[in-house]
C-alpha cells in the first residue's frame, strides 16, 4: 500500500514517533492542515519536510518572523515596463506542501493571510483569485513556551488545523539511536507521486460510516459543549474533522468503513487545541486532553461495526 511505503519512509527521518507519523499521514489524506505545537529540537521541521519529499510535493518554507508580510504569502503584481501591464509574482503559498515555520512569530495580518488561504484553496491579488495547487498542505509549527513578543494563534484560527500533534521527548532507547545518527544515515526518498496523494485522498472520502458512528460523534461533541469545566466546545467544523480522520484512519488500517476504535484514537488530536477551558478546570488543575480523556471512559462506544450491508 502506496501510505505504507510514505510512512516507513519518513520514519528515516524521525524515530520512535510512530503515533504521530501516522496522525500526520492521515491529516494529509483527508485534506486537513496540521499544526505541531512542540518544544524546539523534537523534530517539527524534519518531519514536514519528510512527508513533503516522500510524497513528491512541490515544498515552501517560510521562517515567520515579524517582517514578513501578506504579500509574502500571497504573491503581489509588479508593473513591468516592457510590457506596459502588471504581472503577477507568485507568493510562497504557491506549492503543495507550505511548511510554515514558527506561526506565532509572525503579526496577526499575516497569520489572518494564511489562514485565509486555507480554508478558502485560492488567493485574491488586486482583485484576481488564483487558486493555489492541488493538493495544497499547511504544516505550521509553533513553540509553546518562551511566548514574550509573540501572537499566540487565536481560538478561531486554531479552529481551521485539522489536527494538533506534540512531538515529545524520545525515549532513551530513540535519543540513543538519534545520537548514533540513525535518523540521518538513510536519506528520505520520494515513494508516491503527487497524482497518487490525490488519488488516495479521493479513496479516503468513500470510506463507508454507518449511523452508529455519526452517532457517536455527535455524542462526543455535544459532550465537549455542556461539560462543567468548558468554556467553549468543539465547532461543527470540528465534528466533521473527526469524522475526516476516522476515514483516513479507517484507510491506512486497511479498512473500507469505520469502527468506534478509529474515532477514539483520532479524538484527542483534532479537539485538545480547539477547547478553551473555564476558571473550574484552572483551579483543578484540569487540561484539554485530561477532560477528553474522561470523556471518552464515560462515553460508551457502540457494538462493533461492520461495513455496507
Amino acid at each position: 500500500m502506496p501510505a505504507f511505503e510514505v510512512i516507513n519512509e519518513v520514519k528515516k527521518a524521525i524515530i520512535g514517533k510512530d503515533d504521530c507519523i501516522v496522525k500526520a499521514v492521515a491529516a494529509i489524506l483527508a485534506r486537513g492542515h496540521i499544526l505541531l505545537n512542540d518544544i524546539p529540537g523534537v523534530g517539527k521541521t524534519t518531519l514536514a519536510m519528510a512527508l513533503s519529499k516522500s510524497m513528491s510535493l512541490q515544498q515552501n518554507r517560510v521562517q515567520f518572523t515579524p517582517d514578513v508580510l501578506p504579500s509574502d504569502l500571497t504573491g503581489f503584481s509588479i508593473y513591468q515596463k516592457e510590457s506596459g501591464a502588471f504581472v503577477y509574482q507568485p507568493g510562497s503559498v504557491m506549492c503543495n506542501l507550505l511548511l510554515a515555520d514558527e506561526i506565532n512569530r509572525t503579526s496577526p495580518k499575516t497569520q489572518s493571510a494564511l489562514l485565509e488561504v486555507m480554508e478558502e484553496q485560492k488567493v485574491t491579488v488586486d482583485g484576481i483569485s488564483r487558486q493555489v495547487p492541488s493538493p495544497f498542505i499547511v504544516i505550521a509549527t509553533q513553540n509553546p513556551v518562551g511566548s514574550a513578543g509573540t501572537w499566540m494563534l487565536p481560538e478561531a484560527q486554531l479552529d481551521r488545523f485539522m489536527v494538533c500533534l506534540r512531538l515529545g521527548y524520545p525515549r532513551i532507547e530513540d535519543e540513543i539511536d538519534i545520537l548514533k545518527g540513525k535518523q540521518i544515515r538513510e536519506e528520505v526518498e520520494a515513494v508516491i507521486s503527487r497524482e497518487e496523494l490525490l488519488e488516495m485522498q479521493e479513496m479516503t472520502e468513500q470510506v463507508f460510516v454507518q449511523d452508529e458512528i455519526y452517532q457517536y460523534i455527535g455524542t462526543l461533541v455535544t459532550s465537549t459543549r455542556n461539560h462543567p469545566m468548558v468554556e467553549l466546545g468543539i465547532s461543527p467544523r470540528g465534528s466533521i474533522n473527526i469524522l475526516q480522520m476516522g476515514k483516513a484512519l479507517a484507510f491506512l488500517r486497511q479498512r473500507e468503513y469505520v469502527i468506534p476504535e478509529d474515532v477514539r484514537d483520532v479524538f484527542l488530536s483534532v479537539c485538545a487545541h480547539r477547547m478553551v477551558l473555564n476558571a473550574k478546570a484552572r483551579v483543578a488543575h484540569m487540561d484539554a486532553e485530561q477532560i477528553l480523556q474522561e470523556m471518552l471512559r464515560a462515553m460508551p462506544m457502540p457494538k462493533a461495526v461492520k461495513g455496507r450491508k
